[in-house]
């Protein structure tokens, strides 16, 4: 399962040929959460949205399905609990292959934490139920509609936030007999969304250095993506207006983006380093802070 992919006209071959847009191939990695409590996190991780662990080696669990990492959670619990309206994560996203996957992901996790699930919306574009783990971490669990249903006018994608009712949903896709198999259903990070101070400073970040394009825009929020996707990552001012860089606190720890090869991850840095921008870079990993003090790796896939 992927997410790249084009229906805007032309992407493909601007991403090809200009090297200051990021690759048509460009997928979202694993997000790193700071926590403060890891066996609580990983039981509602596991038990909840049907995560198996990958590995757990000193304060680092890392979980996801298959070999396909989604979550790592990094124990520190020295760290305070930040505020709603500081900069920082939103949600992270997963990706489900089709309705019965993200209706036993949705019934799993509802059943475990009900309290937890705090909304769902029809996007146009996706169908969405969301949810906000025991630290305060946002969760977005969502299935695509057919790429040929988007709708596309002068680069922006039609998106909307229409009601979409979970017990609807569920009674028509619930396949009770997949909720005992649901780690063997595929899941990706699809998107990463933030919160930040303000949308003009993100989009000179995302878009004008990092590479990606602007998909759909309101003066609250920004979404971006890379290859013609509706959004690999989004920005928004919903709580955060005005918010400033990041103090150490729990919550979000690092954005993985991983691009195809290593040229790509040359093509960043040269980017970044004709715009004056510090970053690390060893010519496979790239590591770049944004504004507001979000840590985004940059990764060429492995092959």
């Amino acid at each position: 399962m992927t997410t790249n992919g084009s229906l805007l006209p032309g992407s493909d071959a601007r991403a090809a040929a200009n090297r200051d847009l990021l690759a048509a191939g460009t997928e979202m990695g694993p997000v790193t959460l700071l926590v403060g409590d890891l066996d609580l996190l990983t039981r509602y991780y596991v038990d909840g949205l049907a995560l198996t662990v990958i590995s757990a080696e000193g304060n680092e669990t890392v979980l996801g399905r298959g070999s396909r990492p989604i979550v790592v959670l990094r124990h520190d619990p020295s760290l305070p609990r930040g505020s709603r309206r500081d900069a920082g994560l939103f949600h992270t996203a997963i990706l489900f292959e089709d309705p019965a996957a993200l209706a036993s992901a949705v019934a799993s996790l509802a059943y475990l934490a009900p309290q937890s699930f705090v909304g769902s919306s029809d996007h146009l574009v996706s169908e969405a139920f969301y949810f906000t783990d025991p630290e305060g971490n946002g969760i977005e669990l969502y299935l695509d509609r057919p790429r040929d249903t988007w709708r596309w006018t002068d680069g922006q994608v039609a998106m909307d936030t229409i009601a979409l009712d979970p017990n609807a949903y569920l009674g028509e896709h619930l396949d009770t007999g997949r909720l005992s198999m649901a780690t063997a259903d595929p899941a990706v990070v699809g998107h990463v969304h933030l919160q930040v101070g303000d949308t003009t400073t993100a989009k000179q970040f995302y878009v004008d250095t990092l590479g990606f394009e602007a998909t759909f825009e309101m003066p609250s929020a920004l979404f971006v993506s890379a290859g013609g996707y509706h959004h690999h990552m989004a920005m928004n001012t919903w709580n955060s207006a005005g918010a400033g860089p990041r103090v150490p606190a729990l919550g979000l720890g690092v954005v993985d983006i991983v691009v195809p090869d290593t040229e790509d991850v040359g093509a960043l840095t040269d980017r970044l380093r004709t715009r004056g921008w510090a970053f690390r870079d060893d010519g496979r990993t790239l590591e770049v802070e944004d504004p507001w003090r979000n840590l985004v790796r940059v990764v060429a896939a492995a092959r």
